[in-house]
């Protein structure tokens, strides 16, 4: 079992959580349902980072829709170096998985719109470097 400090694994949890938010909020639709799919799609990251995420509460960064973004943008990107850092096995389907989770919030409501799209494109640049 891998170790992360608690800011490491805030930082996860900032990424991922963070990430659906972002997606969620680039078309207001229906929240619960677009939250419950994200959640259900957690199931794309491996055991053991999925023990990581929901071992605390998520506290996302306060602020204005681009204050999160920006935070959020960057916690994908230092979450990605962490990963490879400390394991790889996870960071090679890190970015996918959590591309996968964007795209079921997006779906959530039937239909995914050009800002959910922009979003998702943002989130994926982010973990590519």
């Amino acid at each position: 079992m891998i170790f992360y400090t608690d800011e490491e694994s805030r930082t996860l949890r900032t990424a991922v959580y963070g990430a659906m938010v972002l997606v969620s909020h680039a078309d207001p639709g229906p929240v619960a349902e677009e939250r419950f799919a994200g959640l259900r799609a957690m199931v794309n990251l491996p055991q053991e980072l999925r023990h990581v995420l929901n071992s605390a509460r998520v506290r996302l960064p306060e602020g204005s829709d681009h204050e999160l973004e920006t935070r959020v943008l960057e916690a994908l990107r230092r979450s990605v170096k962490l990963l490879n850092a400390k394991a790889p096995e996870d960071a090679a389907v890190f970015p996918d998985a959590v591309v996968a989770i964007c795209q079921e919030v997006a779906t959530a409501d039937g239909q995914v719109v050009d800002t959910e799209d922009e979003m998702i494109t943002k989130v994926r640049a982010a973990m590519a470097g």
